[in-house]
């Protein structure tokens, strides 16, 4: 059976880019992959089974550290299954045959940390120079204080006046605390 995994980093993202071809099963997540707690990956270990191939779009969504992606790779193998990153066109599984791939494995994952360290630095000084060219501000804010203050002294219920201003509870709920 083919099973695949696509994960991005935040609910903002979309997980489309990642194409996994035709598999019969698709867990999927919208958090950072430096969590612990992933239950779309947790789900997808314990789902697994011997002969299954699980198909993930690059080394990088499956995990951050080479530590984990060698840990979750060695757990579906012992399981019988083998792991295919499109991207990178490596497949990894318990035949022997593939030495050189688990020798690539560690290089991949060290590029992809690199790579992601160049981006947050790089994203990082382009912030500060905007910020000091006054360009960078924060978001314009959505919610009224003024307006949920109001709602709220005319006794509507924070749901109410959440479905009222078309904005979330938690929204509602900051606003009354700040």
């Amino acid at each position: 059976m083919k099973v695949g995994y696509r994960r991005v980093s935040s609910v903002y993202q979309s997980l489309a880019r990642q194409d996994l071809g035709d598999c019969e099963r698709v867990f999927e997540e919208k958090l950072s992959g430096s969590s612990a707690n992933r239950p779309a990956l947790r789900d997808m270990l314990a789902f697994v089974r011997t002969d299954d191939e699980v198909v993930v779009n690059s080394i990088d969504r499956l995990a951050l550290n080479l530590m984990d992606l060698q840990s979750i790779i060695k757990e579906l193998n012992e399981k019988g299954a083998s792991v295919h990153f499109i991207t990178e066109q490596l497949t990894f599984s318990s035949d022997d045959g593939l030495a050189f791939q688990k020798l690539q494995l560690p290089m991949l994952s060290a590029f992809a940390h690199f790579e992601r360290t160049m981006i947050r630095k790089r994203k990082a000084e382009g912030i500060a120079k905007a910020k000091a060219n006054g360009v960078y501000t924060k978001r314009k804010r959505t919610v009224n204080p003024d307006k949920i203050k109001q709602l709220f002294d005319d006794g509507l219920t924070k749901a109410a006046m959440a479905k009222q201003l078309n904005i979330s509870r938690i929204s509602v709920y900051r606003s009354l605390q700040g």
